[in-house]
């Protein structure tokens, strides 16, 4: 319940706008709501904020210390801790993901603001992973609570729709280092204690099935994330900034606005190490640990066999 906030839902399972605040100085009695409604909401949306990377960076550390850019994508320049999401065609994130999932501890929090939109298209979809689990028929959240998933950076994400160089830079630059993290596919959020599917395009397969069983399984959960009624989909304009909690959501940019310009400034907060049903926390598997990217330790390296 807010006091002081304009807060006004967008979609039926996810999604909130604020209206009326000021993100360049929002009051200390005002942030810990904004904090609230992002845990009930998800997603909030905040239209005609005049931010720059500084001041995106400031509100954004008021949830928690930040990550740098990204684990091997360079930042913006001159800004350490914010990724420049450009429409370049050829490098487009049209696939539904939770960010960096395949280090031990990803993001807790992601925020894009938007520099320059297209005129039609370029929309960004998010969806509620929660109200997902949450429609699982109980046979599968039963099968969900016991999975576990291997995660990786080593996989097609950017899915251009011809060859480029541009897309072959971006690969190369992506994987220039790669990890393989272990990941409960059912998280328990560490402040609200509810269960979301925790998988994604970073998650390849299932520990101890087979590389079919695992896609066919995947898949299956995939489609209850992205069902319409679990997602909402935000129009950009200039100087809007959207912040979701990445540990109950995945989002997709749809590639429909042809060779126009479209670049976003991501910020994201350093998050904890997800834990499945049963207690168990999430392990690396290979790759170096994060620390660059995340102030967040993780466990010891996991020897598996």
């Amino acid at each position: 319940m807010t006091k002081n906030l304009d807060v006004r839902r967008v979609g039926g399972r996810i999604g909130a706008e604020v209206v009326g605040v000021d993100l360049t100085e929002p009051s200390d009695d005002v942030f810990p709501e904004i904090n609230a409604a992002l845990l009930e909401h998800k997603v909030l949306f905040f239209r005609g904020q005049q931010l720059d990377d500084r001041s995106q960076q400031r509100f954004l550390s008021r949830f928690g210390p930040l990550t740098t850019a990204h684990p091997t994508v360079h930042s913006a320049e001159g800004e350490a801790n914010v990724l420049e999401v450009s429409g370049e065609e050829g490098v487009r994130s049209n696939n539904w993901h939770t960010d960096v999932t395949f280090v031990v501890s990803p993001p807790k929090i992601t925020s894009l603001r938007s520099l320059v939109v297209p005129p039609y298209g370029g929309d960004t979809v998010i969806a509620n992973s929660q109200t997902a689990y949450r429609d699982l028929p109980e046979p599968l959240r039963h099968l969900a609570d016991q999975l576990w998933a291997v995660h990786t950076n080593d996989y097609d994400y950017i899915q251009p729709q011809f060859n480029t160089d541009a897309a072959d830079e971006y690969r190369k630059e992506f994987t220039s280092k790669t990890w393989e993290t272990a990941h409960p596919v059912v998280r328990v959020h560490p402040e609200t204690g509810e269960r979301g599917l925790f998988i994604g395009g970073f998650a390849q397969r299932l520990i101890g099935l087979s590389g079919t069983d695992s896609r066919d399984i995947l898949r299956l959960l995939q489609t209850y994330v992205t069902r319409p009624e679990n997602t909402v989909r935000w129009r950009w304009a200039p100087g809007d900034l959207v912040v979701f909690d990445n540990r109950a959501t995945q989002h997709y940019a749809p590639d429909d606005y042809g060779d126009l310009p479209r670049t976003l400034h991501r910020v994201t907060v350093a998050g904890d190490v997800p834990v499945g049903v049963d207690g168990r926390s999430s392990y690396r598997i290979s790759g170096d640990d994060a620390s660059h990217y995340t102030p967040v330790a993780e466990p010891a390296l996991a020897v598996t066999g």
